[in-house]
């Protein structure tokens, strides 16, 4: 199949022209130094001694003047990409000013800050017996005042554009900040710091002003290549345009290699082409271990010295106090900003916006940091470290608690398997399903050796048939994890199928902690209830029912104490729709609207919109849609018996 050709856009003419000027006037120096090269010299040129001495030089001034960088400039553009702090604005500036200061001006700074009779130039001389002007040192720091610009900037932008769960998940895994920032950040970033790296020693190579005015123009000293092609353009300007070429093409192939990079974020290697991971294969299952079955390395295996039950005590944002015994699984659920997410980060010591006094066992891990807790973590997205493969993935926790490589290769490859993705365990995550993909995140939090688990929507990205298959595995691991976990869905089948308890947050509060069964009967939070595909209407109880919140009134069969609030919870299919006002025993009846109808399995759900009652969903079949002739915009009545309402007193 041929691929639909792009329609070419004809840009104005009062934008090509000036772009077309812009192009000549770049392009007409460069075809100059071409045009005027004496072809002929040209190995002559090169290869004169005071050419060769002066390359030679500035190769070693380049060299060092990146590593140089490299030392402290990485540092510095972690340090501007990841903490905030009082004067970020101005050390980003000083950072920016060599870019944009004329390159004299920085030579005449840096002799007032490290000559002989500068700021710091005497302590040096005095104390080390170090002397930079007019030695290679000072064109080798000239270079580096000059050139680390280049490579803070474009690592800057690299870290900027590298989502932060990676970094967050290592740590809840067990690795300390260190090596977090070698295992896994700058090796994400790595596209960003070669292209900075790149820039920088190029930057460096062509050097000029500030070398010249700080460290002189000695041959064989300070005399470097650029220096070299200025000497030569008063006796020798043939080889001097020679020099220069050899300049100009060390440049371009720079650029070249580079092809821009420079200029956009680099994304994580592995994610660009996701969308092409190979199809979700046929679940493989694996034998699920017995609960309570050991895993390798006694220190933390599960068994009756590794069960930690979990009292945590939370303010700030979320105000509320948690308890939980070993093994027990916790749903938390709410509506967006309810603080789901908030609550897991401050589990984790994550986040300053809540704060949580934690106790795992007789542990108390409150002041300890994230990677010292052995609480993991799985984010929404997995955040697999695309530059290892699914068993390194696995095994990153365990080498992380120090555990030989052999065994932890071991361990891993034995989780990937009774998660059915063992086969999987060479694949890079970019050549992995988003089931499989999930599978091995899960793998690499229960290797990990957690005492308590958090997973923020594991299966959200999932589509149906691989989220049934993953909830399955999810359930039958977790039944024999020795510690808590905590779930946070918007799915009613998760929170029934994998909790034993259901934890309903609002406003970082707790309004409802109970099992799930104690939920779907009684919630006591609206979205709770529609979640559950109930109609939730709050209002307060009066003498026989419930006054709405929003007006009107409904008949229950028990009525709650005179002014409690509370919330009437009517299950879909008990409500009757009628186009005619029914007759006989129902005393809750409205005239209403057809708004919305749609299809659940087998039977529909009718919106009913009316002037007398909040919203209302009620369940029915297409048989019964069809011969009541409903359709969007129908007139209708619904009725509720008093003896299907529900109170839950709030």
């Amino acid at each position: 199949m041929s691929r639909p050709r792009t329609r070419r856009t004809r840009p104005p003419l009062t934008l090509a022209l000036p772009a077309l000027l812009a192009v000549a006037f770049l392009l007409l120096p460069l075809i100059g130094i071409l045009v005027r090269t004496p072809w002929g010299d040209l190995g002559r040129h090169l290869s004169s001694p005071g050419v060769v001495e002066a390359l030679r030089l500035s190769l070693l001034v380049s060299l060092w003047a990146l590593g140089l960088s490299l030392v402290l400039g990485v540092p510095l553009a972690w340090l501007l990409a990841r903490v905030e702090f009082k004067g970020k604005a101005l050390v980003r500036s000083l950072v920016l000013l060599p870019m944009v200061l004329p390159p004299t001006v920085g030579g005449v700074a840096l002799l007032l800050g490290f000559g002989r009779r500068g700021l710091l130039g005497p302590w040096l001389e005095g104390t080390f017996g170090i002397t930079l002007p007019f030695h290679t040192s000072g064109a080798v720091v000239a270079a580096t005042f000059v050139a680390m610009p280049f490579l803070v900037i474009s690592l800057e932008g690299a870290l900027g554009g590298l989502k932060q769960s990676y970094e967050e998940t290592a740590g809840s895994l067990g690795a300390s900040p260190v090596r977090v920032f070698f295992t896994v950040t700058l090796p994400m970033v790595a596209p960003g710091l070669v292209a900075g790296a790149a820039l920088t020693w190029a930057r460096a190579l062509g050097e000029f002003g500030a070398t010249i005015t700080f460290a002189g123009n000695l041959p064989g000293t300070t005399q470097t290549l650029p220096l070299q092609v200025y000497l030569l353009l008063q006796d020798q300007p043939e080889a001097a345009t020679s020099v220069s070429l050899l300049l100009l093409a060390i440049a371009m192939g720079v650029l070249i290699a580079l092809r821009g990079r420079w200029t956009s974020t680099p994304v994580a290697r592995g994610t660009r082409h996701r969308e092409a991971a190979a199809p979700e294969e046929a679940v493989r299952e694996a034998p699920a271990p017995a609960a309570g079955a050991a895993v390798p390395d006694g220190d933390t295996a599960r068994g009756p010295a590794g069960h930690w039950p979990l009292h945590a005590v939370v303010t700030g944002f979320n105000r509320l106090t948690l308890d939980a015994e070993p093994g027990t699984t916790i749903a938390v659920v709410g509506e967006n900003g309810a603080g789901k997410t908030t609550l897991l980060r401050a589990l984790l010591g994550l986040t300053p916006r809540a704060h949580a006094a934690l106790r795992l066992g007789d542990t108390d891990v409150t002041a300890l940091p994230p990677h010292k807790r052995q609480v993991a973590w799985v984010p929404q997205d997995g955040a697999l470290f695309p530059h290892l493969s699914a068993l390194a993935n696995t095994a990153y926790g365990l080498r992380a608690r120090r555990v030989p490589r052999a065994e932890a290769r071991r361990e891993a490859q034995d989780w990937l398997d009774r998660l059915g993705v063992g086969h999987l365990a060479h694949r890079r995550p970019a050549q992995l399903s988003g089931g499989q993909a999930q599978r091995v995140a899960l793998a690499r939090a229960l290797a990990a050796r957690p005492r308590l688990l958090l997973l923020d929507e594991p299966l959200a990205a999932l589509d149906q048939t691989t989220r049934a298959h993953v909830r399955h595995t999810l359930r039958t691991h977790l039944a024999g994890f020795g510690g808590v976990c905590l779930i946070v869905t918007h799915d009613p089948v998760e929170a029934v199928s994998l909790a034993d308890r259901v934890l309903v947050l609002a406003d970082g509060l707790a309004l409802q902690d109970a099992p799930p069964a104690e939920v779907s009967r009684h919630p006591r939070s609206p979205w709770v209830a529609r979640m559950l595909g109930r109609n939730a209407w709050p209002g307060t109880a009066s003498a026989d029912g419930l006054a709405l919140a929003g007006g009107g009134r409904l008949v229950v069969a028990e009525a709650l104490p005179e002014g409690a609030p509370a919330l009437a919870i009517i299950a879909p299919e008990a409500v009757s729709v009628h186009r005619e006002r029914p007759g006989g025993s129902p005393r809750n009846v409205w005239p209403g609207t057809v708004r919305e109808i749609t299809a659940v399995g087998s039977r529909l759900r009718v919106l009913v919109s009316s002037a007398g009652a909040p919203d209302l969903v009620a369940e029915i079949t297409p048989e019964a849609s069809a011969e009541l002739g409903l359709a969007d915009g129908t007139e209708v009545w619904t009725s509720v018996k008093a003896t299907e309402v529900t109170l839950v007193r709030l």
